[in-house]
């Protein structure tokens, strides 16, 4: 995961024509030889293990004006084993926004290394705002930029006045201090700094793995660029519709988290975990109004935390929930949160994410991105409309994904239209997909899965969770995603089993 404005216009439009302009496909920037950016020399040095090697990549601050002024990208590399086997580049592209490319290749290079067998040289970037590359601040207090509080929970009841001055003091602020640097971070500008990467690496196509948010941004790099795609998995993937991205990815997780939950329920009723006090509930059907009624009762009375200042509301545990579905590991955590905001002889003690702020420039990009993007309504009560039927159709986000944001109050209108991703170009591409993605759910992939038509096809995995290659342990769906990335063999669509 994820997981996300005043829009002015010169004239009046019909809503047939703004459909038609927020779904317009966008051109690519001109690049090298045709009035764009030069391509830069990358000056690689050893950084960290294993052979990996590090450049600074310049790219430019806007393209329409590829010689004015510039950004810092931090990108890496694993260079092939075995040259002789090398047939191209294989780019890693991280989620968010705000995840690191350069993270992804150390947490993941060795593991990649040894499935591509030499066969490429395995790169990354960090996107513009992200890691090493050069970033922006909003100058948010820390409690703005608490994760609880960043994701927008309504109160008690279903009221969203707290969520809606705390969102437009964050859009006031990134807006203030944010600068020409933070409006550039757009999932467009991500794409074309790919490209001019790919130009600098001296290569004609890139191969690409593509995980969570880096699932859309590798499918609007393979919308500009079709003829410099050569083997692309996607993995975990999200929503294409053009209108709505990232409003609309957030807005899934209502859903998400319900195709999820029963997992967590199985595993906590589960007679195994007696054994270590983390049994919730004799019978799965049961662990749901458990966690509700808790959520509820924190709501009225929170509990105070072994972090000082922060307690455990019901708010605090609905977003630790989030955090758990995310993967089976963290099951424990959740359910030994459960057990101590249970006991009034326990001080709860919160999980990492909870207990501190945010990091500001992490913040910026998270927000940059999915409010750059794309234009979000800007009609207070249209939102608290929405909370409200949410609330009754999926109890266990309470409102949150549909909530007001700081996009609503975002003070710069998109920059372009975000892309519309169709079915021209090549047949290339390989989406993995967990069937119960709290985060990514099935039914944004399976909207990803015909926007590309016959250009790709679809593994579905019986599995839940977030992320599926070399994420979960399923060797139909890591074999299927190896082979073919090394052979070229791509299947039809299928289901790999639990």
């Amino acid at each position: 995961m994820t997981t996300y404005r005043n829009r002015s216009l010169a004239v009046a439009l019909s809503a047939a024509a703004v459909a038609t302009a927020l779904t317009a496909t966008v051109a690519p920037a001109a690049h090298a030889g045709t009035g764009g950016p030069e391509v830069p020399t990358l000056d690689w040095t050893s950084c960290g293990p294993a052979g990996q090697e590090c450049a600074q990549l310049p790219v430019p601050l806007d393209y329409r004006d590829p010689d004015g002024p510039s950004l810092t990208l931090a990108v890496t590399r694993l260079r092939s084993e075995n040259p002789d086997k090398r047939r191209g580049v294989l780019l890693a592209i991280p989620g968010g926004p705000g995840g690191s490319g350069v993270g992804l290749l150390k947490e993941k290079g060795d593991a990649l290394r040894k499935e591509m067998a030499g066969a490429y040289d395995i790169v990354g970037l960090d996107p513009r705002g992200t890691g090493g590359s050069t970033r922006a601040s909003c100058e948010l207090t820390p409690d703005d930029r608490r994760l609880v509080n960043l994701r927008s929970w309504p109160g008690p009841g279903g009221d969203i006045s707290e969520n809606t001055a705390r969102s437009r003091r964050i859009a006031e602020a990134c807006h203030r201090n944010g600068g020409a640097t933070l409006r550039s971070f757009t999932t467009l500008n991500e794409a074309r700094d790919i490209d001019l990467f790919r130009q600098a690496l001296g290569e004609d196509k890139l191969s690409a793995w593509g995980v969570s948010y880096g699932t859309y941004a590798g499918a609007v790099y393979a919308q500009l660029y079709p003829q410099h795609t050569d083997r692309w998995v996607l993995d975990s993937n999200d929503d294409p519709n053009p209108s709505r991205v990232g409003r609309g990815w957030l807005a899934n997780a209502g859903q998400g988290t319900d195709d999820r939950f029963p997992d967590f329920a199985a595993w906590a009723s589960d007679p195994a975990r007696e054994a270590k006090g983390l049994r919730l509930a004799e019978r799965a059907e049961d662990v749901r109004p458990l966690v509700l009624g808790l959520a509820a009762k924190l709501d009225a009375a929170p509990r105070q935390t072994t972090t000082a200042g922060v307690p455990l509301t019901g708010n605090m545990l609905r977003q630790a929930l989030q955090l758990a579905l995310m993967s089976d590991d963290s099951f424990p955590m959740m359910a030994r949160l459960v057990k101590q905001a249970q006991d009034p002889k326990t001080t709860p003690v919160l999980p990492g994410p909870l207990a501190g702020p945010l990091d500001d420039q992490d913040v910026a990009v998270m927000f940059g991105v999915v409010c750059n993007d794309v234009g979000w309504p800007t009609r207070v009560s249209s939102y608290e409309q929405a909370v409200a039927a949410d609330r009754v159709r999926h109890p266990l986000t309470a409102g949150m994904p549909v909530n007001v944001t700081p996009c609503t109050f975002w003070q710069d209108a998109p920059a372009e239209k975000p892309a519309r991703i169709t079915a021209d170009g090549p047949s290339n591409v390989l989406l993995v997909q967990n069937r119960r993605d709290p985060a990514s759910p099935y039914s944004g992939a399976l909207n990803l899965r015909r926007a590309l038509g016959d250009r790709a096809r679809m593994v579905t995995v019986d599995h839940g969770g977030h992320e599926v290659y070399l994420a979960n342990g399923n060797p139909c769906a890591d074999r299927t995603v190896t082979t073919f990335l090394t052979t070229g063999q791509r299947p039809e669509d299928s289901v790999c089993p639990s």
